[in-house]
């Protein structure tokens, strides 16, 4: 005789998250969420290891045929920096300088904005998919109002990246869906 009906399972698993409250700091790839008057999609996660157990992640996010950046950070309050990547090059004098010196001016001027030398971040990177690291720096960069910033990385002795971006709190991101 055969049994059509199954057991359920006593005790499935739990989510990381409470699906009544959903926080920024629950992302994770496939969740979707507005910011801007858009919906994103988180497509991958990063996690930065700067050493002393003190992580930070990043989400690639999508929306139509936009690429951003989204990295959370936690001081007294929760805060996501959006990025977007752009050419090195753009930087000018600066990116010159990087790549002669191996280490970060003080001060940056871009598209009209003076940005200036917030921290210097050694430390590892890797997909939150995958198990290897790879060691890099990471470079912040404010202007005055603190709300613009502009972010270096340098993955090997030549190989450097450009992003610029925004920061908001994390209450600039809502309606946060699990897929």
């Amino acid at each position: 005789m055969f049994n059509l009906f199954k057991k359920k399972d006593q005790n499935p698993p739990k989510p990381h998250y409470d699906p009544t409250n959903m926080k920024v700091t629950d992302l994770r790839i496939g969740f979707l969420f507005d910011y801007d008057l858009k919906t994103w999609e988180v497509t991958d996660e990063f996690e930065y290891d700067w050493g002393d157990n003190f992580f930070t992640y990043e989400y690639k996010i999508v929306s139509g045929s936009e690429t951003l950046y989204m990295r959370i950070e936690e001081d007294d309050r929760v805060y996501c920096i959006f990025t977007q990547k752009m050419p090195f090059g753009k930087l000018g004098d600066a990116a010159q300088y990087f790549k002669e010196h191996q280490t970060a001016p003080s001060s940056i001027e871009f598209e009209g904005m003076t940005f200036y030398l917030e921290r210097e971040n050694p430390g590892f990177f890797r997909s939150t998919q995958d198990e290897d690291s790879v060691e890099m720096i990471q470079w912040d960069y404010l202007d005055d109002s603190g709300k613009h910033m502009l972010v270096i990385h340098q993955w090997d002795t030549q190989d450097f990246e450009l992003s610029v971006g925004i920061i908001e709190t994390a209450d600039a991101v809502s309606n946060i869906l699990p897929r």
